[in-house]
C-alpha cells in the first residue's frame, strides 16, 4: 500500500528521532515477546521425549505425574521430572523454558513460604529477582505483569479513543442543540467520582465471576470515565476543520455527512489523535498500577505491577527487592513510552503537517 506523501514525510520524522524510534522498537519487541511468554517463563516443559513418545505440555492438557512414572495424579513437575532425567541418562529428555517458573506457583524458602532474596544474592537457584512473600517468582510476576498492562492499555486506549472521537466529531459537526446536550452530558459524567464508583462496583460483583470477566470490567469502567477528555480535543478539532472552505466545497458538491467526516474532517484532525496516544497508554498503565496498589484492580492473583509495589512497601526492610524489582520495571515501561510519546508529538505536530482535500 503506497503512504500519503505527507504521511511517508511524518513517519520521515519520527524514524529521525532516535532515541522515540528505538523506544518504539524496543516495546514493540518486548509486546511481541510477552506473547510466547509461555515458552520463556513457565513451569511447563515446552517439549518431553519420554519412552519413545512426544510430549508438548506447554500448551496442551495437564499431563498428571503417573505418566512420567510418578506416584501422584496431579500436574507433573517437569523441574523434578528434568533432574531425574539427569541423574538417569537415557534417552529420555525435555526442554524447559529459560524461566522454569510460573507467575503463580509458591516456591517454599527455608521450609517456609516467605520472600527469598535474588539467585544472585545468595537466594534459591533460578529466581533471578527473588520471590514475593508467598513464594511467587518475581521475574515470572513482572514479565506477565507487563503483558497485561501493555495490552490493557491498548485495549483501553482503542475505546476510549473510540467513543470520545465519534461523541466529539457529532457534536462538532452537527452543533446546535446536540452540542449543547453533549456538553451538559459531559459536565454531569464528569462529576461522577471515580474511585468510589470503582469500590462500590467490585464490592458487589460475585465472586464466582471469572478472573476474565472482571478484567473485562475494570476496562469498561476506566473507559466509561476516561473518554470525555478525548471528546473535547475532537469537538474542537472538528469546529475548527468544519469551518474551512474544502469542508464548504464537499457540502455544495453534495458530499454526505459520513464521507465529510472520515473522508476531510478526520484525516485532518489524525495528526492531534496519534499524539495523544501514547500519553494515553502511559496513563492507562500508571493507573491500572495505581488502582492494584489500592487493591481495587485487577483481580487476584493476576499478575500486576501494583501489586508488587504493595507487596515491596509492606516488606521495605526485610525484602527490598520486591519494591525495587517492581519500581524499576514501572520506570522502564513508562519512560519507554514517554520517549515514543514526546517523537510521536514532534513528528506529527499538527502545526506542521495539515491536509486540505
Amino acid at each position: 500500500m503506497r503512504l500519503n506523501p505527507l504521511t511517508a514525510k511524518k513517519l520521515r520524522r519520527f524514524r529521525s528521532i532516535r532515541r522515540g524510534y528505538f523506544s518504539f522498537l524496543l516495546l514493540c519487541g518486548l509486546s511481541l515477546i510477552s506473547l510466547l511468554g509461555e515458552l520463556l517463563v513457565n513451569s511447563r516443559a515446552i517439549v518431553v521425549r519420554y519412552e519413545g513418545k512426544w510430549y508438548f505440555p506447554t500448551y496442551g492438557d495437564i499431563i498428571p505425574g503417573t505418566t512420567f512414572g510418578f506416584d501422584y495424579s496431579y500436574e507433573t513437575n517437569y523441574r523434578d521430572l528434568r533432574d531425574r532425567f539427569r541423574q538417569e541418562g537415557g534417552d529420555n529428555w525435555l526442554l524447559m523454558p529459560p524461566i522454569a517458573f510460573n507467575p503463580y506457583e509458591n516456591t517454599p524458602y527455608e521450609g517456609v513460604f516467605k520472600p527469598a532474596p535474588p539467585s544472585w544474592l545468595g537466594g534459591p537457584a533460578g529466581h533471578l529477582l527473588g520471590t514475593d512473600t508467598t513464594g511467587r517468582d518475581i521475574f515470572a510476576r513482572l514479565f506477565y505483569g507487563f503483558r497485561v498492562a501493555i495490552f490493557f492499555a491498548l485495549a483501553f486506549t482503542v475505546l476510549t479513543y473510540l467513543v470520545g472521537i465519534t461523541i466529539g466529531c457529532l457534536m462538532g459537526f452537527f452543533g446546535g442543540k446536540v452540542d449543547l446536550f453533549g456538553q451538559r452530558l459531559i459536565e454531569i459524567w464528569s462529576n461522577i467520582p471515580f474511585l468510589y464508583t470503582v469500590i462500590i462496583i467490585f464490592s458487589v460483583i460475585p465472586a464466582t465471576f471469572t478472573v476474565p470477566v472482571r478484567i473485562f470490567i475494570l476496562l469498561v469502567i476506566l473507559v466509561l470515565f476516561s473518554w470525555t477528555g478525548m471528546t473535547y480535543y475532537m469537538r474542537t478539532a472538528t469546529y475548527r476543520e468544519k469551518a474551512r472552505d474544502y469542508t464548504a466545497a464537499a457540502i455544495v458538491l453534495g458530499a454526505g455527512t459520513g464521507r465529510i467526516i472520515f473522508n476531510h474532517i478526520l484525516p485532518n484532525t489524525i495528526s492531534t489523535i496519534v499524539t495523544f496516544i501514547p500519553f494515553t497508554v502511559a496513563a492507562a498503565i500508571t493507573s491500572i498500577t495505581a488502582l492494584d496498589f489500592l487493591g481495587f484492580g485487577l483481580p487476584p492473583p493476576t499478575p500486576s505491577l501494583g501489586e508488587l509495589l504493595k507487596q515491596g512497601t509492606q516488606t521495605l526492610t526485610t525484602a527490598p527487592w520486591i519494591v525495587s524489582s517492581a519500581f524499576a520495571a514501572l520506570v522502564f515501561i513508562l519512560t519507554l513510552v514517554t520517549f515514543v510519546g514526546e517523537a510521536v508529538r514532534e513528528a506529527f505536530d499538527p502545526k506542521k503537517f495539515t491536509t486540505y482535500e
